[in-house]
C-alpha cells in the first residue's frame, strides 16, 4: 500500500503509518506458517466503504434494530421495570434498568458491576469528591451521565420521564446497532461515533478521558497502548506531539484521522488471525514429531 487512499497521502498525515497499514507483519507471519495471504475474514470487508455505506443508513438501520425481538423486549423490561419500582435505588438495582441505561450511554462495559454502576449513577454531580467525578478521570461518560440525569437530585421522576426514556430506547437500539457493525469490520462503530462527534474535541484530556476518542487517536496515530500505565502529563504529550487538536473541526481532517484508524484496526485483526495460537503450534509441532 502506497498510504495513498481517495487523493489522501496518509504518510504524510501520519508518519510511519503506512508502513503499518501495509501488511509487512502479517506477510512475515505468512511466510513462517503458512497462513495464506488475505489474513483472515476481516481484511475481507473494504473498512472506509463500510464506513461510509453506515453513514448512509445509518437512520433507517437503527429504526430497523429498535424493532428486532431482542431490542424491543430490552425497552419493554427497561419500561416495566421502571413503571414499578417504588424509589430510583431500586430501579437502579433492577438488571433490565441498568442494562439500558449503562448501554445507551457507553457504558456497557460496566453492566457487570451492577454496585459500582448504582453507587455512580446516584453520586452527586456537584461533589468533585463523588464517586462519578473521581471515575471521570479515566472514563468521562460517568461524569456525563450523572451530570444529565442528576438522580441524586431528581429520583425516579428523571427515569419515569417519557422524553427522557425516550432519549434513553432510541440511544439503546443505536448502541446496539453500532456494536453489530464492528462484527464485520473492526472498529466501525467507533469511527463513526468518533466523526460525528470529533469538533466537540478541544484538549487532550477529553481524548483521553473518552475510551472511543481515545481509541481512534492513538490506534490511528501509532501510540502504543503502554502509554496508559505513564503520568497523564506524559499521556498528554503523546498525544499532543502528534495530533493538532484544533485540527478536529476539519472535517477533511477528521475524516483522514478515522480512515487510518480503520486502516490499522483491519491490520491488527487479519494479523491477529493470521497468527496460530500457541495450542495450534502445539499440535503442529506434535504432528512434526509423529
Amino acid at each position: 500500500m502506497s498510504g495513498i487512499l481517495s487523493g489522501v497521502d496518509y504518510s504524510i498525515l501520519f508518519p510511519g503509518a503506512a508502513s503499518v497499514a501495509g501488511g509487512g507483519a502479517g506477510n512475515i507471519l505468512n511466510i513462517l506458517y503458512g497462513t495464506g495471504s488475505t489474513g483472515g475474514a476481516a481484511s475481507s470487508v473494504d473498512p472506509i466503504q463500510a464506513l461510509t455505506q453506515a453513514e448512509t443508513n445509518q437512520t433507517a438501520d437503527i429504526a430497523q434494530e429498535a424493532a428486532t425481538p431482542a431490542v424491543a423486549r430490552d425497552i419493554a423490561a427497561f419500561k416495566s421495570a421502571v413503571a414499578s419500582a417504588p424509589d430510583i435505588s431500586s430501579a437502579l438495582a433492577n438488571p433490565a434498568v441498568l442494562k439500558v441505561l449503562l448501554t445507551a450511554n457507553n457504558l456497557a462495559d460496566q453492566i457487570p458491576y451492577p454496585a459500582l454502576a448504582q453507587k455512580a449513577l446516584l453520586s452527586d454531580p456537584n461533589d468533585p469528591q463523588s464517586l462519578a467525578n473521581q471515575l471521570a478521570v479515566t472514563n468521562s461518560n460517568w461524569q456525563s451521565a450523572v451530570q444529565t440525569y442528576d438522580f441524586y437530585n431528581n429520583g425516579l421522576a428523571e427515569l419515569q420521564n417519557p422524553q427522557v426514556q425516550s432519549t434513553l430506547t432510541n440511544a439503546y437500539a443505536e448502541i446496539t446497532w453500532l456494536n453489530g457493525l464492528d462484527q464485520t469490520t473492526p472498529g466501525l462503530s467507533s469511527a463513526l461515533t468518533f466523526k460525528q462527534q470529533a469538533s466537540t474535541i478541544t484538549s487532550a484530556d477529553q481524548i483521553l478521558g473518552n475510551p472511543i476518542y481515545r481509541d481512534v487517536v492513538t490506534t490511528a496515530l501509532g501510540i502504543p497502548e503502554q502509554i496508559a500505565f505513564q503520568d497523564i502529563g506524559a499521556q498528554e504529550q503523546a498525544i499532543t506531539s502528534q495530533l493538532d487538536i484544533s485540527r478536529l473541526q476539519d472535517p477533511n481532517f477528521v475524516n483522514s484521522l478515522t480512515d487510518q484508524y480503520l486502516l490499522n484496526k483491519q491490520q491488527a485483526a487479519s494479523t491477529a488471525s493470521a497468527t496460530p495460537s500457541l495450542d495450534a503450534l502445539a499440535v503442529q509441532a506434535q504432528g512434526l514429531l509423529v
